[in-house]
């Protein structure tokens, strides 16, 4: 009787050979359906348990080649051959298999967890074990089969079969960033399409989508605006004034561009410059035109009311700005002192005027220093026969030579400086040196000593204007005072042309000084380490009898601003609870305050003390010793003692903030520069201001290096040691 036979081979051929005894061989693939005779059928089974004589074996056919066998229960033959089977004695293996007890064959693991395990040899006990690759801890893998392993697994292998769950891009916060990295860093707006920085976005984070440069461009805009309103807010919150500083820059494509810095000093006391505007302003740019573009922007910042003095460079047209905006209707009358104060010169230009007419007369002694530098930096051998001419010279800690710009006054002290200190070497040089035909004279020597002595305070104050740490007003006293009296000094001078470089630096000097010396002086009467005595000593020295006179005319001045500020306190009082209520401390409850007439009626029981102004008590307290609070925070003492003195307080930190330079407006320029190079002229001015004002108010005015400084210092050092090296190999 046929029956049929079944394999069930997925995805591949199964191939059986005949036995001894059969004389054909039989193909058969997955799912076929072969009927067979009874003659072949019992070779089949003998095939697949073997032959008799040697001993039977039962091969798992589920597990080499997964063949199912559906036989007729009515054939004899084949009833035979399963009876034998199911007589066998079947067991687990620890694989999970089905086995026999009859010896076993080799068999594949085919458990998962064998991917994280290593099979390790049989022990002294007999047992099989398995390491696991990642702790490297043995465990045994025996008759529990694989349970302990995958126990093991799921604990140790945790973090690394876990599925990392990558959060969702927030394209929002990825477009500002981009915005802010551009604001920063100075990027062109075709950055964001630049393809090398598309495809490193796109590796981290795939789901990123790129965006263009006007997107980027529309992303700047929003944070300036953003930013330009909550500045707004901010300053509504200052109870003092607003000191201004303002200038005008060309850039590479001749448009004109001016800007506005606010000073102010913060709630926490600390003194405060933010760029209010950098606008361009087309032709014509008189005065009065001017004047009413600056009032515009005042009004639209709301801080037009609130302005105390604004400092400009000495161009003819800014005394018409300031004529104006005095004379304004809604301008002029909200300044303090008759708008007395208002207009402050930049020091800055003016110690330049200074020095540079001073310059002039000893023109021919620094041209000698200059030519001097030029001739041994001039060549290889020249450099090597000055070093040799420095080693001699002992005691020598820096060997770099200075060269100056003509046209930087700072630049030509420093080279002076410098040379001053290698005047030995300079006078051997031309001694060996035929060519060296420019090296000063010993008299020449001496006058640029004098020379140096008169610049040295004019360098120690320009370095103040230029500092990073910008400085208060009451910094700048002794400096310009150590000025005037050096150059006074060098009128009594028995050199005729350093007579005559004192003369040309006095006249400048006294043109210019009564326009800042009040507000020099104020700043230095109210810091506590020197007060109204130090401005009466130091006019001393330089007035003589006019001295008390002077001081007394200044001390008056004095107490008549602070008169303004005491009777202006209600309304600051008003500016200053808008303010702390706004910030959320007071609330909406006003508690009743049962103590109300407290305040006067404590005055009356004062006496004579209540006739005494805060001014008069300060002035009478005594001084700090200088020597011992030599890095004093002004500042810090004013914040520290508004209590005692609320008005005078509020009138010290005005005046303290007063800048005494352009510097702040013109390290703006510095930006401007890099935004508006050569390569980014077609920028529009909206976009410029947006760039520069937004990277101002977010991080600042960055300290500008400066590459062309570094260039006119030759360092001799090291041909020096070449020199002192190169005697040694000889000896």
């Amino acid at each position: 009787m046929p029956c049929n036979l079944q394999t069930k081979v997925p995805g591949v051929k199964s191939v059986i050979s005949k036995a001894s005894n059969s004389k054909a061989d039989v193909l058969i693939e997955a799912g076929d359906k072969i009927h067979f005779g009874d003659l072949f059928l019992e070779a089949l089974t003998y095939w697949l348990l073997g032959d008799s004589k040697g001993g039977r074996k039962l091969i798992n056919v589920n597990l080499i080649c997964k063949i199912h066998i559906a036989l007729p229960m009515s054939s004899a033959s084949i009833g035979t051959s399963l009876s034998y089977m199911d007589s066998m004695n079947e067991e687990n293996d620890e694989y999970g298999d089905t086995v026999s007890s009859a010896p076993k064959r080799m068999r594949c693991r085919t458990s998962s967890v064998w991917s994280d395990f290593e099979i390790l040899p049989k022990g002294s006990d007999g047992k099989e074990r398995a390491k696991c690759k990642k702790c490297q801890n043995t465990f045994v893998a025996g008759s529990s089969g694989t349970t302990s392993l995958l126990r093991h697994r799921a604990k140790c292998h945790e973090i690394d079969n876990q599925i990392v769950s990558r959060q969702p891009l927030d394209q929002a916060m990825y477009r500002e960033m981009v915005a802010l990295a551009i604001i920063r860093h100075n990027y062109p707006f075709s950055f964001v399409e630049h393809e090398n920085n598309r495809l490193l976005h796109c590796y981290l984070n795939p789901d990123v989508k790129t965006i263009c440069r006007n997107t980027a461009k529309s992303n700047v805009i929003k944070i300036y605006k953003r930013e330009k309103e909550n500045l707004k807010h901010d300053l509504k919150s200052i109870p003092g004034r607003f000191c201004l500083t303002s200038d005008l820059w060309s850039s590479p494509n001749t448009d004109e561009y001016m800007v506005l810095t606010a000073h102010f000093v913060d709630e926490h006391w600390v003194l405060q410059k933010k760029v209010l505007s950098f606008c361009h302003v087309p032709p014509p740019r008189g005065g009065v035109i001017l004047a009413e573009r600056l009032l515009g922007l005042l009004k639209e910042w709301g801080i037009e009311k609130r302005v105390f003095t604004i400092t400009l460079d000495n161009v003819s047209y800014n005394d018409t700005l300031v004529s104006h905006l005095k004379r304004h209707r809604s301008f002029g009358p909200c300044l303090p002192y008759g708008g007395e104060f208002f207009h402050v010169r930049c020091g800055a230009h003016i110690l330049n005027l200074i020095v540079q007419d001073g310059l002039k007369v000893i023109n021919e002694v620094v041209y000698n220093l200059r030519e001097s530098v030029k001739y041994v930096r001039g060549s290889d051998h020249r450099k090597l026969r000055f070093a040799q001419c420095l080693s001699e010279l002992p005691f020598l800690t820096s060997k770099k030579v200075r060269q100056d710009v003509p046209t930087r006054w700072n630049s030509t002290y420093l080279m002076i400086e410098t040379c001053l200190k290698y005047r030995d070497a300079f006078s051997h040089l031309s001694r060996i040196d035929k060519y060296f035909l420019n090296c000063p004279s010993e008299e020449e020597w001496e006058r640029v000593e004098k020379i140096a002595r008169v610049l040295e305070p004019f360098y120690d104050i320009t370095k103040l204007f230029s500092g990073t740490n910008y400085p208060t007003a009451n910094l700048y006293f002794h400096c310009v005072w150590k000025i005037q009296l050096r150059i006074i000094e060098q009128l009594e001078d028995d050199d005729v042309i350093i007579r005559a470089m004192a003369k040309e630096m006095k006249e400048k000097f006294d043109k210019y000084w009564e326009y800042y010396s009040p507000v020099l002086s104020f700043a230095v009467i109210l810091d506590p380490r020197y007060k109204l005595q130090c401005v009466e000593f130091c006019y001393s020295k330089l007035y003589k009898q006019e001295a008390i006179s002077m001081a007394a005319n200044l001390r008056d001045t004095l107490y008549g601003i602070f008169e303004e500020y005491k009777n202006s306190t209600s309304d600051i009082c008003n500016v200053v609870e808008v303010a702390s209520s706004s910030g959320g401390v007071r609330g909406n409850y006003v508690r009743h305050d049962d103590f109300s007439g407290f305040e006067t009626y404590k005055s009356q029981l004062i006496g004579s003390d209540s006739s005494k102004s805060q001014l008069d008590l300060y002035l009478e307290e005594t001084r700090l010793d200088y020597r011992l609070h030599e890095d004093l925070n002004v500042m810090g003492y004013w914040k520290s003692h508004s209590n005692r003195f609320p008005e005078l307080s509020l009138m010290a930190r005005d005046i303290l903030s007063i800048p005494i330079t352009t510097v702040a407006s013109e390290s703006a320029f510095s930006i401007g520069g890099r935004i508006l190079d050569k390569f980014r002229s077609s920028l529009l001015p909206q976009t410029a201001e947006a760039l520069l004002c937004a990277r101002d108010w977010l991080y600042g005015v960055p300290a500008v290096h400066d590459f062309e400084e570094e260039s006119l210092v030759e360092d001799f050092g090291n041909l020096c040691l070449s020199q002192s090296s190169s005697f040694v190999d000889e000896d």
